[in-house]
């Protein structure tokens, strides 16, 4: 670790080891047996638990960009980045400070976590993912490559994504002072699931149990249980109820 930079202030666990040309900033708290690797930069005051891997160029803790005309980004204090055990952190994957991230939890790489998000426990954040600001992802989700979590969003628990999907928050498309009142994320209850490439538009919840279709545009809320399709999505039928989530068997860990 001769060729790391690691701030004195920093504490680093049992049997825990950082690869080359790291940056460990002050009053970080890494647990034991954890992996760090080449070129990672662990920001200020992060917390990580026990048997913890990043991988190389990492960066955890990043504090947020504010652009001169951005309407969801605020200036703020935020509470330290917080990575629980037992997690994988990808190549070249961004965590920003006041993120919250459970135990077990797989974030792939290249993908970006912004800040004012709390990620639960055993949730899969695939590559390249996007999650941005003022989200809660639940626990047991499964986020697959390329998913875009528009900010102001909620995805309840074993709700699953489906690669390229795409979020929206903003029905006025970044026109009219007015805008700024009424950005509203999407809500993905509890075992939703959402096909290939659908689009899902500001405001729209997508309720228990139910089932969007490939390349579908949601444009309004999605009955619990139902299938909907098209562009616009309309109701198809009923979800079979052999997919039902109480007919799963899966049990929380």
């Amino acid at each position: 670790m001769s060729d790391s930079k690691i701030a004195k202030t920093a504490t680093l666990g049992d049997r825990t080891t950082c690869g080359s040309f790291c940056v460990i900033g002050e009053n970080v708290k890494i647990g034991n047996n954890c992996e760090v690797g080449n070129r990672v930069i662990i920001h200020d005051d992060a917390i990580i638990g026990d048997d913890v891997r990043i991988d190389d160029g990492a960066i955890i803790g990043k504090l947020p960009m504010k652009a001169a005309n951005s309407a969801v980004t605020k200036e703020q204090e935020l509470p330290a980045c917080s990575i629980g055990s037992n997690c994988i952190i990808g190549t070249n994957v961004v965590i920003y400070r006041g993120c919250t991230i459970g135990q077990k939890v797989l974030v792939a790489d290249l993908s970006t976590i912004r800040e004012n998000v709390s990620v639960g426990d055993f949730t899969i954040v695939g590559r390249g993912v996007a999650i941005e600001n003022f989200c809660t992802i639940g626990r047991y989700v499964k986020l697959e490559t390329n998913v875009y979590i528009t900010a102001y969003s909620t995805i309840e628990d074993r709700v699953f994504v489906a690669p390229c999907v795409a979020t929206s928050n903003d029905n006025l498309i970044g026109r009219t002072p007015e805008r700024f009142d009424k950005f509203r994320g999407i809500i993905a209850r509890k075992g939703a699931r959402i096909g290939v490439n659908a689009t899902i538009l500001p405001g729209v919840t997508i309720e228990e149990d139910a089932l969007v279709a490939a390349g579908a545009l949601v444009t309004r809320d999605v009955p619990a249980g139902k299938i909907v399709a098209g562009v616009p999505a309309k109701v198809f039928r009923d979800v079979p109820d052999d997919q039902l989530l109480k007919n799963q068997g899966w049990k929380d860990k």
